[in-house]
């Protein structure tokens, strides 16, 4: 049992990691502000760009008969480069609009305003901002990602930025849990793994995230949702981020959080989330 000084000083130190959290909430959205532009000139060009190659090569073929094979064959190896190029430009361009959007959309977000999401993207992009934010922290971390997205699910009525919350609440935990036991367990003979899938049955929706980390006990288990309530060390988690998932599946969503887990084999969360269609 903790004596009450003890307790008021991690409480301090909990809010403390808070206040740095709300601070660099705000940061992150004024630099998502300032990216999105130089990026959408990046994506504008790059479509002006591939009309412009579009017309040049029917000018070329125009004037086909005036140009060598050989040289034709190069100019059709160079267009096909350059669009490839361009397409590729585009495609990380809109990928990057995407994350900065979802940033944007978490720190101004309304409060419990339902929006027509795209529940798989929303996923797909959090768990790979959370993979990453796991390799910056964490230079030598990598695991296989397993992923499984029930084609045509369509857009939802949910409140993304709480969703999203919820869905990198339990990635960052299952980053940690593979990321720890790699640490303990012989490198050749383990095999750093997280599952995700989305299902949607036309009532609900079914998210599951499944790890093959260091699972949880049942004590861990009946104290997760409890604020504050962490089984990381000082520095890695605030205890709080389960509590928020619960409190935004359950009590905003309207869902339940089932928890599947043997303690140094898996967890798995599943979130159940009943759907309202746009």
């Amino acid at each position: 049992m903790e004596t009450p000084n003890l307790e008021m000083e991690t409480l301090k130190q909990l809010l403390k990691q808070q206040e740095k959290l709300a601070s660099l909430g705000l940061l992150s959205a004024g630099i998502a502000h300032e990216i999105q532009n130089p990026l959408n000139f990046v994506i504008n060009f790059s479509k002006m760009s591939y009309k412009l190659l579009k017309d040049l090569y029917e000018v070329l073929e125009e004037n086909k008969d005036k140009i060598g094979e050989a040289d034709r064959e190069e100019i059709d190896d160079i267009v096909a480069d350059l669009r490839e190029n361009m397409n590729k430009i585009v495609e990380h361009g809109e990928r990057a609009i995407n994350t900065i959007q979802g940033i944007l959309l978490i720190s101004r977000g309304k409060e419990g305003e339902l929006i027509p999401s795209d529940i798989c993207a929303i996923v797909k992009e959090y768990v790979r901002l959370a993979y990453h934010a796991m390799r910056a922290k964490h230079k030598n971390f990598n695991i296989s990602i397993h992923e499984d997205y029930q084609l045509n699910i369509p857009q939802l009525m949910i409140v993304p930025q709480d969703f999203s919350r919820a869905i990198l609440n339990i990635m960052n935990n299952a980053c940690y849990s593979v990321w720890e036991k790699s640490q303990i367990v012989n490198s050749e003979s383990y095999s750093p793994t997280i599952e995700i899938s989305v299902k949607y049955d036309g009532q609900s929706i079914t998210v599951a995230i499944k790890d093959n980390g260091m699972g949880m006990s049942e004590e861990v288990k009946k104290h997760i949702y409890e604020n504050f309530f962490t089984t990381k060390p000082i520095g890695e988690g605030t205890g709080l981020g389960m509590a928020i998932t619960h409190d935004i599946i359950v009590n905003r969503l309207h869902g339940e959080i089932q928890i599947d887990s043997k303690v140094g084999e898996y967890a798995c969360f599943t979130l159940i989330i009943p759907a309202k269609l746009k």
